[in-house]
């Protein structure tokens, strides 16, 4: 305990002796301790007499500061003990659908395992979204291809391939493999990214134009709405995946991927919740476990 602390408690219990056995310390340390004190503050504060201890006029002037700063030290101490165990923090994380419904959940149980007393925040939004949010400190770090997010760090995570969604039955079904042109005769869905769109820039490679019948930002209703034979669509493997007996999936002859980044502004400055976060994310990622 500092010497602030160990004053306040010889005042509350009128005695040295009973200080050093509460504190666990020797009488002398106590004493040391407030002669310290005395001696920082170039005065008397204690006067000892047959009748026990009494604080000085000086003593009784100086003690409510003394006392602030002892209960500012306690305060101080017990946030250290939270933010080393990340109690009362949140994590604030901005994500596409894909990444909150099939990477994040596992991530975070195991964190919350660790460390029951934090919190997340997930905000779900396209690329453009979640790189705006990360500059203006709404959230922490983000998830977003590689190809944008502008003035951030980047660290590549993953490659995620883009597959051919059909509704069952459908003519295309019968391939082994699909391409693009086969995509352009049938009402596409095109999953809504954002200003950037990964199948619009594939098929305008190709010089190809889908005939895009919707513009849908949730990857699930799209494939809600494949079930019902409303189109057709590219998504990417990591929607897809528990959804290989109510669809049809196909691989793409010109092969269209992403690479997912991990996306951060400053990690210097972030609060130490996120990076150990951060952290579990790389260590899981590099380990294939998503």
């Amino acid at each position: 305990m500092s010497k602030y602390s160990v004053f306040v408690k010889v005042i509350s219990l009128s005695s040295f002796s009973k200080t050093a056995e509460e504190l666990g310390y020797s009488q002398s340390a106590v004493s040391q301790a407030v002669l310290s004190l005395e001696k920082e503050l170039g005065t008397t504060l204690i006067k000892r007499d047959r009748s026990g201890i009494s604080l000085t006029r000086d003593g009784r002037e100086y003690y409510p500061y003394i006392e602030s700063v002892a209960a500012a030290e306690a305060r101080l101490a017990n946030k250290q003990k939270e933010m080393a165990g990340f109690e009362n923090q949140t994590i604030r994380i901005g994500a596409f659908t894909s990444i909150t419904r099939n990477v994040l959940p596992s991530l975070m149980q195991s964190f919350k395992k660790k460390y029951p007393g934090v919190s997340f925040l997930l905000r779900q939004g396209d690329y453009d979204d979640i790189a705006q949010w990360i500059h203006k400190g709404e959230v922490d770090f983000g998830f977003i291809s590689d190809e944008k997010g502008e003035g951030l760090k980047h660290e590549v995570l993953f490659t995620d391939t883009m597959k051919a969604v059909l509704p069952k039955g459908h003519p295309l079904s019968r391939k082994k493999v699909v391409s693009l042109a086969d995509l352009c005769n049938d009402d596409f869905i095109l999953l809504d990214e954002g200003e950037y769109s990964t199948p619009l820039r594939a098929f305008a490679k190709a010089g190809l134009v889908p005939k895009t019948a919707y513009k849908i930002y949730d990857d699930y209703s799209i494939l809600a709405m494949i079930q019902q034979g409303m189109g057709i669509s590219i998504l990417y493997t990591l929607v897809v995946q528990g959804y290989e007996d109510k669809v049809v999936l196909k691989p793409i002859r010109e092969g269209i991927e992403r690479r997912i980044a991990l996306v951060y502004e400053a990690e210097g400055t972030m609060p130490a919740s996120s990076r150990e976060f951060m952290d579990l994310i790389r260590n899981k990622m590099k380990a294939g476990n998503r």
